[in-house]
């Protein structure tokens, strides 16, 4: 197992970054011009055949780019725990027109589902195929064309014109959330009922795993900009960042965003290869990324003096997305709880 970014995953990076930089739809560009929608998906299933090693480096510059996505919606969490849950049931149409961009689907899911929890018992199956019921705070369902439900009796999937999806007010205006309501919304059941367990389980690890990068390319963007903004900022005439209280702290963040770095690229090669390892993983990934997305966030806002308290500056939109980040599907101190159990340790 390499934790080093290969050849092709760093021209996907710039590819990526370029897209996002440049692109007045970003969510068109990356899923249907460059693919990214499909990475995960095997080429005999509609998909690019890559792996989850490229979902994650997507990922990560997503999180870098957190300042460019306030004025437009990249639903790449949302797709991505659909994806995965796609992936654990028998082939459908569905997942092929999602892995080619020309369908967003999104799962129906609480954004603040912690690790090991069952599927949603908000939403009831009635009759043969029909849904009612309401899931609140889900990310990115309002740009979806297909609305994936996980529930207690399968796996459903609903035209997202036959569900009421209404905005909230969120920490994190770069990952809107929703409340999804459903009045005995017409649905399709997608796979055997019996796998709908298994595909719930497999979307919350992949999304942990992915959501783990996000944080990791948020914390690397806080970092980088923050040791530029001190190299040359000025005071008492010499740079901030010759001062021994702004170098030890920015110091102890790059050791951070590395552990951060090796920890995320861990987690993804274990779901990449179908490790056994990768529940472990996925835990100790968000355990541990969450809080140091956070803390570089917070180092970035303090070390870049009064502008980093204004709305002109981007920083605050990394804190927000740090912050709201660190309690998507679980908190850290769910997932060391989760992690003990794995591993077999007393939770005291």
């Amino acid at each position: 197992m390499s934790l080093l970014y290969s050849e092709v995953e760093e021209e996907l990076r710039a590819t990526v970054r370029q897209a996002l930089a440049g692109s007045a739809d970003p969510w068109r560009a990356l899923a249907v011009d460059i693919g990214c929608a499909g990475l995960a998906v095997p080429e005999d299933r509609g998909g690019a055949g890559a792996s989850w090693r490229e979902v994650a480096v997507v990922a990560e510059e997503l999180g870098r780019a957190v300042a460019a996505l306030s004025t437009a919606t990249v639903p790449f969490l949302g797709s991505t725990l659909a994806t995965a849950a796609l992936l654990a049931v028998e082939p459908t149409d569905l997942l092929a027109k999602m892995a080619s961009g020309t369908v967003t689907g999104v799962l129906v899911a609480p954004l603040s589902t912690p690790p090991g929890s069952p599927p949603p018992d908000s939403v009831s199956v009635e009759g043969a195929a029909s849904l009612t019921g309401v899931v609140a705070g889900v990310a990115d369902a309002a740009a979806a064309d297909v609305l994936l439900v996980p529930t207690r009796d399968g796996l459903f999937a609903v035209d997202a014109a036959d569900a009421r999806v209404v905005p909230v007010v969120s920490l994190d205006q770069t990952r809107p959330l929703c409340d999804v309501t459903f009045d005995a919304a017409p649905a399709t059941a997608i796979g055997h009922p019996g796998a709908a367990g298994n595909a719930w389980k497999s979307a919350l690890t992949a999304g942990a795993v992915v959501l783990a990068s996000d944080q990791l390319g948020v914390a690397t963007w806080c970092l980088e900009s923050t040791v530029d903004y001190v190299k040359g900022r000025y005071q008492f005439a010499r740079p901030v960042g010759s001062f021994q209280a702004v170098k030890h702290r920015l110091a102890q963040l790059w050791v951070d965003v590395t552990q951060a770095r090796a920890v995320a690229r861990y987690a993804v090669n274990c779901l990449a290869e179908a490790d056994p390892d990768t529940a472990v993983a996925a835990s100790l990934a968000q355990a541990h990324c969450g809080p140091v997305a956070v803390r570089a966030a917070e180092e970035c806002v303090q070390l870049h003096g009064g502008i980093g308290f204004t709305w002109e500056h981007p920083a605050h939109w990394y804190l927000k997305r740090a912050k709201a980040s660190a309690i998507a599907l679980g908190t850290a101190a769910q997932h060391r709880a989760t992690l003990g159990t794995l591993v077999d340790l007393p939770s005291r």
